[in-house]
């Protein structure tokens, strides 16, 4: 598609002749007498490539170029002029031109200068796109799922993600968190910049703490060059801190230091580094708890957990288990070339009735085995992992002779019909809530 150009130039023999000669080489060309035509022009068609001249009848081609930045980042500025003035051109390449040539001298430079505006144009135009993808790949409406939890956890990320607060994910492993994460930072001013993602349980003390913050060369073996942490490469954007909860306590110290001065030190260096870090922390386990036996500081817990967002089980949203599983088969079909975009009726009713202790990550690993044994254009129930096979009839004959078991499966009957809700489980079994916790902990039902 060829490249389109606005020339603003009062001198209209001038403007018609260089109108011609681009013309010549391809271009669609739109013509202005003036700066206030010249917007207006702007304003109606898509316009790759400005080349202004200094002086207008209605104002300065330097000055134009920042009102036209405040609202088109695209265009490439060219800023011609009668006479060379070495402050106004300073000036406009700070302002924002691609480059300011003379008319006359140097009109054997115009078509080169053209072309080279236009492939920086074009890159610009393909940054756009990838990030346009890349947001619409991370945003929330990829979120999959219309069960009333699922809605709520969303609603409370998107009011959360348009300030810089501190966010803290809690949840089962394998119910999305980074999934939120990323949309969080999608949806914010930050959006932009870099987001950066750490598990805290992936690396040893001493190897986080040079991840997270970086080291000077020599620090400690190894260290043969500087090399800068995890917190400043997601300087100005985003950095999601997923099990915060297995941080080392001194760690969770030099942590806290960032969350309240924005800066940090790293390893054999003495000197502090600012960064402007806006930090997305989860966690399945139970900070509270980990406080009360010394393994994780309260204060570091009030300050990342200033905006607190509760990720439902897939246990609580068993309303979206058809649609997840569909999405899944859509993706692992495609993937694999297999026309396959069906699950067959007691397939589904086998992944409703499961527990799902993995959540949507186990999900996803079952459909994609799934998806890789199947067949034809439909997944079957012997396409299911074994214990997906058997019956909920089955299973109770099967345990009919075991108390035990008979009390475990009534228990987790109650609890999905609760949506997980403990206190309304406990007065429908008739039990103390302390004996439901003590249960639950028996036949490990988390």
């Amino acid at each position: 598609m060829p490249k389109t150009i606005l020339i603003i130039d009062d001198e209209e023999k001038l403007r018609s002749l260089l109108a011609r000669i681009i013309r010549s080489e391809g271009f669609e060309v739109i013509e202005a007498g003036d700066g206030k035509t010249g917007l207006k022009k702007l304003e109606q068609n898509e316009v790759d490539i400005i080349l202004c001249d200094v002086k207008l009848p209605d104002g300065n081609g330097v000055d134009l170029i920042l009102t036209i930045r405040q609202k088109h980042t695209i265009p490439e500025i060219i800023l011609l002029t009668a006479y060379g003035n070495i402050p106004d051109g300073v000036k406009a390449i700070k302002n924002g031109a691609f480059d300011y040539i003379v008319k006359g001298d140097d009109n054997d430079k115009i078509l080169p200068l053209i072309y080279r505006a236009a492939e920086k144009v074009e890159l610009a135009k393909r940054v756009l796109q990838l990030e346009k993808q890349l947001g619409d790949k991370y945003s929330f409406e990829q979120i999959v799922g219309q069960s009333k939890p699922i809605l709520q956890a969303i609603e409370l990320a998107k009011k959360v993600a348009e300030t810089d607060t501190t966010v803290l994910l809690t949840g089962e492993t394998g119910t999305g968190k980074e999934v939120f994460a990323q949309a969080i930072h999608q949806s914010s001013k930050r959006n932009k910049q870099n987001f950066v993602a750490i598990n805290c349980s992936a690396f040893s003390k001493d190897l986080l703490e040079s991840e997270m913050f970086g080291h000077k060369a020599g620090a400690f073996t190894g260290a043969h060059k500087d090399q800068k942490g995890l917190f400043e490469e997601a300087n100005h954007g985003t950095i999601f801190l997923d099990e915060i909860g297995e941080m080392a306590l001194d760690l969770q110290a030099k942590l806290l230091r960032v969350i309240e001065a924005g800066e940090l030190i790293k390893i054999g260096e003495s000197k502090a580094t600012q960064v402007d870090v806006r930090i997305i922390a989860a966690t399945n386990r139970d900070l509270q708890k980990e406080i009360e036996v010394g393994r994780f500081r309260q204060d570091l817990f009030y300050r990342i957990s200033v905006f607190q967002i509760q990720l439902p089980a897939l246990r609580q949203r068993v309303a979206d288990i058809e649609e997840l599983s569909n999405h899944f088969l859509r993706v692992f079909a495609d993937k694999t070339n297999k026309q396959m975009r069906y699950l067959s009726k007691d397939c589904l009713e086998a992944l409703k009735r499961h527990a799902w202790n993995g959540n949507i990550r186990e999900l996803k690993n079952v459909i994609e085995r799934s998806v890789i044994l199947s067949e034809g254009n439909e997944i079957e129930l012997q396409s299911l992992p074994y214990e997906f096979q058997h019956t909920e009839h089955q299973q109770e004959v099967m345990s009919a002779f075991d108390l035990a078991s008979a009390e475990k499966l009534h228990i987790q009957k109650v609890l999905n019909y609760t949506g997980g809700n403990k206190t309304e489980t406990s007065r429908l079994l008739n039990i103390a809530l302390t004996t439901l916790y003590r249960k639950l902990s028996e036949f490990n039902i988390h």
